[in-house]
């Protein structure tokens, strides 16, 4: 089984809780905040989850905005990649979860494999900064509307992405 980090930006915890169960679901897979976690250590690891909130309208998470150029500095370039994001669509459907969309963005030219898209469909948004192609480049989750669909909507982005992820 090969190692996973899941790397996250949380301001008020929901990110790394969400995190947090994630990680119960993959083995193998260890967990830190973006803001502690020390680059240097990327090399132990084939796969990379990483997790943002989005504040205000389109912004970045503040542990994010500061680590962001170190990591786009790592070489990726053999690493499995993929993203989660959390994200208000009621308040903020112009920019539901931007943050993961920013970050992608930053090093979508230096990761080897992304994987984890998700249909947009069943969210109810006008515009995003995380859709490319059509798809959402990772999960989107609403923990602040839709709290009841995030176990559903992890269990069914983890079975997809899991087999890659070995």
């Amino acid at each position: 089984m090969k190692k996973t980090v899941i790397l996250f930006g949380s301001t008020t915890g929901n990110t790394e809780s969400v995190a947090q169960e994630i990680s119960k679901k993959i083995e193998n897979s260890e967990v830190f905040s973006v803001s502690s976690f020390s680059f240097a250590d990327l090399s132990k690891y084939d796969n990379i989850i990483l997790g943002t909130s989005t504040w205000g309208i389109g912004d970045l998470q503040d542990d994010w905005e500061s680590a962001l150029s170190k990591f786009s500095s790592e070489d990726l370039s053999n690493k499995t990649v993929a993203f989660f994001g959390l994200g208000d669509c009621e308040s903020y459907p112009d920019s539901f979860v931007d943050g993961i969309g920013i970050i992608y963005e930053e090093i979508k030219d230096k990761v080897g494999t992304v994987i984890g898209q998700v249909e947009t469909e069943s969210y109810s948004f006008d515009d995003s900064k995380a859709v490319f192609d059509g798809k959402f480049i990772g999960l989107p989750l609403d923990e602040d509307n839709e709290s009841d669909l995030t176990g559903s909507r992890i269990d069914n982005w983890i079975g997809e992405i899991l087999p890659q992820l070995n």
